[in-house]
């Protein structure tokens, strides 16, 4: 209990401070808006009578610079599962198995046999023997 009493006290006196430190500003803010005002009054009475129409003559803008084209590498894909089997495969001269395939890859065995389904019905790859792949 009586850390919580301490804590509050500490909070209470840091709002003091902030307070007075606030206050200060203020009263700044309104030193200078006074000054401001009077400053403003004194010479809205002396250019009052004075008004003489001058031709205002405009800036030309300066051209604006083209920035410079950043040429951004695109973010490369990913190889697809089928790519990566593929590139296996086709490295191989005497073809490879689906073991080999699977510890090259990290592929679990059902992957690797829907992969290798999929590249032989579009015709990238042939049977050489009974699980042993090439590329056709």
């Amino acid at each position: 209990m009586k850390e919580v009493q301490k804590l509050l006290n500490l909070v209470s006196d840091g709002l003091k401070t902030l307070a007075q430190g606030v206050e200060a500003i203020a009263e700044k803010v309104e030193e200078t808006t006074k000054t401001q005002s009077a400053g403003k009054a004194k010479s809205k009475k002396q250019s009052a009578p004075v008004k003489t129409a001058k031709p205002v003559s405009k800036k030309a803008k300066p051209a604006k610079k083209a920035t410079p084209k950043v040429n951004r590498k695109k973010a490369a894909k990913p190889t697809s599962a089928v790519d990566t089997v593929l590139n296996l495969i086709s490295r191989s001269k005497k073809g490879v198995n689906t073991a080999a395939i699977k510890a090259k890859t990290g592929y679990d065995q059902k992957k690797v046999s829907n992969l290798v389904y999929k590249l032989k019905k579009q015709g990238k790859i042939k049977a050489v023997q009974k699980g042993v792949y090439m590329k056709s």
